[in-house]
């Protein structure tokens, strides 16, 4: 069974930083695009970032310049490094992959259990 598991959230103040890392385990045999989605109460879930299995990212204008995303395909794990923090950024931060399993040779679509992140001013 696949799983997603997020670490790194937690309550910073403006300004600081925050570093979201996300590890996919199971039966799985490869790995597509890994993104990370935020939503704020009452407000639709939205893409931060997402990166493909050869580097190729796409970031929301809203945190460009600001936020990173990287993964290590090694480790089936994608990382999101948060700089600039500002209160408009406190959402619940999921993690998303495209994953082929031993129990579904085609790519399903899996999300983690989500990390808060909560920016004080």
């Amino acid at each position: 069974q696949v799983q997603l598991v997020e670490s790194g959230g937690g309550l910073v103040q403006a300004g600081g930083s925050l570093r979201l890392s996300c590890a996919a385990s199971g039966s799985i045999l490869s790995i597509d695009t890994m993104g990370w989605y935020r939503q704020a109460p009452e407000k639709q879930r939205e893409l931060v970032a997402a990166i493909t299995s050869g580097g190729r990212t796409v970031t929301a204008d809203s945190v460009k310049g600001r936020f990173t995303i990287s993964r290590d395909n090694a480790k089936g794990t994608v990382y999101l490094q948060a700089n600039n923090l500002k209160p408009e950024d406190t959402a619940a931060y999921y993690c998303n992959a495209n994953i082929r399993s031993q129990s579904s040779y085609s790519f399903r679509n899996y999300w983690g259990q989500g990390t808060q992140v909560t920016v004080s001013s």
